[in-house]
């Protein structure tokens, strides 16, 4: 893979704004394959013949199997003033997800604690007192059924940015996401049912607010569900 791979939606001096292809790791890690950050960093340097070291920031992530929209700054600026966005809960970052299973409660607020397990690479819901514990808040709504395989799509939004949080939260609550087979058993080996569809936050030099929204790939399960009736995207054009 390399850096003409990934889909740029918006590029200004401050900003780099894309879509992050399901499977690519948000930034380095100990598997060695090619990561966003890495990619766009070596975009930066040859579109613009950057000498040296080319910065870009990573103000948030994305999980390795979940695709979607994702903003990098190009300026140590740009980049605080989106962190500082993220802490006051201005920043605002949407998700698809099929589920397996219906919730009793068809729209709700989850709040749980999350331990990880660096070793293992997994989160767990833990008591509110265990040391190292992190406070994990979502909101979602159940926006469509599909009557052919029993599973149902879901509008969430997070207010919290923990690991694993919206794959961890919906299995506890008994509705595992399809085809995560970390956290929901008996899974299909199909596509992973996470998409981060939109983005929505504040410019860091003109105060303008930057909305986006990308739609996933169109192919199963995604394609049970009606998207455009119920969160307006607009599929693009081959």
């Amino acid at each position: 893979m390399t850096y003409e791979d990934i889909t740029i939606l918006y590029e200004d001096n401050h900003l780099l704004v894309v879509i992050k292809p399901q499977g690519v790791p948000s930034q380095s890690d100990k598997s060695g394959d090619e990561d966003m950050l890495s990619l766009l960093k070596a975009y930066i340097k040859e579109k613009y013949a950057k000498p040296g070291n080319v910065y870009l920031g990573l103000v948030h992530r994305l999980d390795r199997p979940t695709g979607g929209v994702m903003v990098f700054a190009k300026t140590s600026k740009a980049a605080a003033r989106i962190t500082e966005q993220i802490k006051d809960g201005t920043f605002s970052k949407r998700y698809l997800a099929v589920l397996t299973a219906k919730p009793q409660i068809k729209r709700s607020r989850l709040t749980h604690y999350l331990l990880k397990d660096q070793a293992n690479n997994i989160v767990k819901v833990v008591p509110m007192t265990t040391t190292g514990a992190k406070k994990a808040v979502l909101d979602y709504n159940i926006i469509e059924d599909s009557d052919e395989e029993g599973l149902c799509l879901a509008d969430i939004r997070l207010h919290t940015g923990r690991s694993h949080q919206i794959r961890v939260q919906m299995s506890t609550v008994g509705c595992p996401l399809y085809g995560d087979v970390k956290y929901g058993k008996n899974q299909p080996n199909g596509v992973f049912s996470l998409w981060a569809y939109d983005l929505s936050f504040k410019h860091p030099t003109t105060d303008k607010t930057m909305s986006f929204r990308v739609f996933p790939e169109d192919k199963h399960p995604w394609k049970l569900f009606n998207l455009d009736k119920h969160i307006g995207i607009v599929k693009p054009r081959d």
